[in-house]
């Protein structure tokens, strides 16, 4: 091509595509918050705007539009339905210049509960009834949406602190073209973890809380690493899971599936679960895997795997 001075006009930069986090979930599990965080992380971001404008905010020029943006929806969105919200993600999915993700934030019922009171705020559902109703009704209502997440996080036992690094580990910017597993410990005594995609059980290995020295560590300490380790069918079981999950990885990987949660429970989510996860990290890392490493039942490392 040449320019009306007779030049050879230089050809124009390709934009990056645009980062579109659409951050929903249940009322008080954490929205507004998520939203602060990726605003921190120079995103773009919106409350509430109305599911019919969001066509034209992406119809803007991929060289003008903000290269991050961040838009919360929730049953308090104006027009918010979920058909009308597939029917949204389907248009924007077939956009070649955006790169979509939906964060569904979910939480204990009796800690939205807490969450209510504390704040005095009512439940958009509950206006005139009690507010374990509301969240009910709100959790049917979103379970579709939920499915169809690309990332849940469950913030009932999170800090401000803990939900930042696990919101921006799994959505894993730098890392979009390949699936991302996290691999998560916990305690049965406090129920599945609410984003297990497999769930494995490891209470049948030898209990290091029946051991008085051991009680009190965890499975990151090496004197219960070594104990849970020296169960004659822990290198079975650990061969065995690792067979298992090696051809799945990229068989859930060619069906486009971003993010995998692989949730490891023990009774307590202290001792044995922390210990296996921590070792099948490290396994999924060596196979060239991106991988988050979360203890849910014990206070988050220093350092780590993950």
């Amino acid at each position: 091509m040449t320019a009306s001075d007779g030049s050879k006009a230089q050809d124009a930069p390709i934009p990056d595509p645009t980062t579109l986090v659409l951050v929903t979930g249940l009322s008080g599990a954490g929205r507004s918050s998520a939203l602060a965080i990726l605003e921190d992380e120079g995103f773009e971001a919106v409350d509430n705007l109305p599911l019919s404008l969001l066509p034209a905010l992406m119809a803007l020029d991929p060289a003008e539009r903000p290269d991050r943006i961040a838009v919360g929806v929730d049953l308090r969105t104006r027009d918010f339905d979920s058909t009308y919200f597939f029917t949204q993600l389907d248009q924007l999915s077939r956009d070649p210049d955006l790169t979509l993700r939906v964060v569904f934030l979910d939480c204990d019922t009796d800690v939205l509960i807490r969450r209510f009171t504390e704040t005095r705020r009512r439940h958009p559902l509950a206006t005139d009834r009690p507010v374990a109703d509301g969240i009910r009704l709100e959790r049917d209502y979103m379970s579709p949406i939920r499915a169809r997440a690309d990332v849940v996080i469950d913030t009932s036992e999170l800090t401000l602190g803990s939900f930042r690094q696990i919101l921006l580990d799994e959505l894993a910017f730098d890392q979009r073209n390949r699936m991302t597993v996290t691999v998560v410990s916990f305690g049965f005594r406090k129920g599945l973890p609410r984003e297990a995609d497999l769930v494995f059980d490891v209470r049948f290995l030898k209990n290091p809380h029946y051991v008085a020295e051991l009680r009190p560590k965890t499975g990151l300490d090496p004197e219960v690493a070594a104990y849970v380790s020296s169960d004659p069918e822990f290198p079975g079981f650990v061969a065995r899971l690792t067979a298992l999950i090696a051809p799945l990885l990229p068989r859930y990987e060619a069906e486009g599936k971003s993010y995998l949660t692989i949730a490891i429970g023990c009774t307590g989510g202290k001792h044995r679960s922390v210990h296996t996860a921590e070792l099948f990290a490290t396994w999924l890392k060596s196979q060239g895997t991106p991988v988050t490493l979360r203890h849910r039942d014990i206070p988050a490392p220093a350092g780590g795997a993950g």
